[in-house]
């Protein structure tokens, strides 16, 4: 294991940097271990604390104490370079030991925190996978597999790591499947084009211009009808036996379901609407005879055509006659009030207190 271990990372079995083993580690040495190991999230905490007051555009995501307490490494992650010099001294002030910074990529990040993947199953970042690899969108678009970057990313925000795993598959294969997306395969029926690709059940979709039906075909018979092209041969079906849009093609031409019917039949719908629209508003609106709140208005129509006074019309701006003396005007029994000293009516005070009615029974008769 060791060498296998040696092997990946490059090394010699006696390279300087390898470390030194002094002795083993004594039970006073274990306690210290643990000891520090349990101020770890306290001390993490407590950096976050500080790192935010000073407004660093940085993210502390990890925190190492060294077995003897000494030395403590932060690990963090930032977009940018950042200016910690002032941060080291505040914290050899606050923790009292060494401090290093180092700066982590994003999914070395994902693997020291760890979690569970889409798949279910631990991250393989945190359990076995050692070299990250570079991840392109091309990886995604060779696989055929829809462009949303919510299920192709992954815990650290970027590109899944196992979108290479079986990228070299799909090269393979790939390789015996025609080249270009823009695909015609020339037919008696048509000219038909190539919509989708299954690479790995080697099936292709393809389509006539004048139907939308999608014909599968197998890879080795799409290989044969573009060799056919390429001699000047056109065969009579994409398949054996003619299915869907190639039997509508070939021997019934597709119905045009736009110039069999009139344009304008839809101005005729509008028509019909308008007028059915005229004929509601004339039995609801103010013109309809019938209407009760019409019925004096037309009453007084009719008198007027017939020479009478219009009923409920009143005269407008009607002057009063001098010749005509007011005692026309009904009176009623509604008492004069009594006159002031230059002779005007005086009006009744309305506020004055009126005399109490006698309460109790009705004197008797």
């Amino acid at each position: 294991m060791v060498r296998l271990q040696l092997r990946k990372n490059h090394l010699k079995e006696d390279d300087a940097s390898i470390r030194k083993i002094y002795r083993k580690a004594s039970d006073s040495d274990k306690e210290k271990y643990t000891s520090f190991k349990a101020k770890e999230p306290a001390t993490l905490e407590r950096a976050r604390t500080i790192a935010m007051d000073m407004k660093l555009a940085m993210k502390l995501s990890d925190i190492e104490f060294q077995g003897d307490g000494r030395k403590v490494i932060f690990y963090y992650t930032a977009e940018k370079r950042v200016d910690f010099r002032t941060l080291i001294k505040q914290y050899a002030a606050e923790f009292k030991t060494r401090i290093e910074m180092r700066q982590v990529s994003y999914r070395e990040e994902a693997s020291r925190l760890g979690g569970i993947g889409s798949c279910g199953r631990e991250l393989c970042c945190s359990t076995w996978l050692t070299d990250y690899k570079v991840v392109t969108m091309g990886a995604a678009k060779t696989q055929n597999l829809s462009i949303n970057m919510l299920k192709l990313s992954g815990q650290c925000g970027r590109l899944k790591c196992c979108l290479n795993y079986e990228l070299e598959t799909y090269l393979e294969a790939l390789n015996e499947f025609p080249k270009g997306d823009d695909l015609y395969l020339e037919t008696a029926a048509g000219s038909a084009k190539l919509q989708k690709t299954d690479i790995l059940k080697r099936m292709l979709w393809f389509s006539y211009p004048k139907n939308s039906e999608w014909i599968p075909i197998d890879l080795v018979r799409v290989n044969e009808i573009i060799q056919m092209n390429k001699k000047g041969n056109k065969p009579e079906t994409l398949v054996d036996k003619p299915i869907g849009a190639e039997i509508i093609n070939k021997y019934e031409p597709a119905p045009d379901l736009i110039s069999d019917q009139d344009i304008n039949r839809y101005d005729e719908i509008d028509e019909q609407r308008k007028k059915q629209g005229k004929k509601r508003r004339n039995k609801k609106g103010p013109g309809n005879r019938n209407n009760p709140r019409n019925k004096n208005r037309n009453q007084g129509a009719d008198n007027k055509d017939q020479g009478a006074k219009p009923i409920g019309n009143k005269p407008k701006n009607k002057k009063p006659n001098p010749n005509k003396p007011n005692s026309d005007k009904p009176q009623g029994n509604k008492p004069q009030g009594q006159k002031s000293a230059d002779g005007k009516p005086r009006r009744p005070n309305r506020n004055r207190p009126r005399p109490n009615k006698p309460k109790g029974p009705a004197p008797e008769a």
